[in-house]
């Protein structure tokens, strides 16, 4: 299963994603970045790469095709080695705080839910909160007020607060989903929120 396959299963459950396509060649990843319209991010498609950061897998904020092609070549460089079946070309998020909305099924309590602060860091800071699912919007309410870095989600430093509302849908959502179909792990990471809203940049399943 790949990148692709992931984000496919959560479109056909009603999770929302940033606009994206898929691409076999420059070419193609060129036509696809038209299409979607400027800036975008490219990121490498495949089964043996875990953690596309950590090869040089992922750029951001490719302005034009001079530079997606450029882009593209060294991303390819860095991939030799692995099974590369292509490239996701993907309408840059929203500026905004990483999350991390995910969860897994423990063995004696079932499926549990997780929020805390995302992106490349979050192993290092482990700014997380868990429920045992189903939870209520109460729940997520205090799973925010829990994690360390809550005063960024309520806004500080005269920064206006992050949409809790749609923060909480998304939690809301995840928990259904893993229960619905039964998955083991799942990270949705990094979640980029602001004050209006949230966007799935990247997810990995354990089914």
């Amino acid at each position: 299963m790949t990148m692709v396959d992931d984000f496919e299963l959560l479109e056909k459950n009603g999770f929302r994603l940033i606009p994206y396509k898929t691409a076999k060649n420059e070419k193609q990843a060129l036509k696809a970045a038209d299409d979607l319209g400027y800036p975008v991010a490219m990121k490498i498609i495949s089964k043996e790469i875990e953690h596309k950061t950590d090869v040089g897998g992922v750029k951001t904020g490719i302005k034009s095709p001079e530079v997606l092609k450029i882009a593209y070549a060294e991303m390819m460089e860095n991939a030799k080695g692995f099974e590369v079946d292509g490239v996701l070309i993907q309408k840059m998020a929203r500026k905004g705080v990483e999350l991390i909305i995910g969860g897994k099924k423990d063995p004696q309590f079932g499926h549990m839910v997780v929020l805390g602060i995302g992106g490349i860091y979050v192993e290092i800071f482990k700014d997380v909160s868990a429920r045992i699912c189903p939870v209520e919007g109460m729940d997520v309410e205090e799973m925010i007020s829990e994690l360390k870095s809550h005063p960024i989600i309520d806004g500080a430093r005269g920064e206006r607060p992050l949409s809790k509302k749609a923060i909480q849908e998304l939690v809301l959502k995840t928990c259904k989903f893993m229960i619905k179909k039964d998955i083991k792990e799942m990270d949705l990471n990094p979640v980029i929120c602001d004050h209006s809203g949230c966007d799935i940049v990247d997810v990995r399943f354990r089914r």
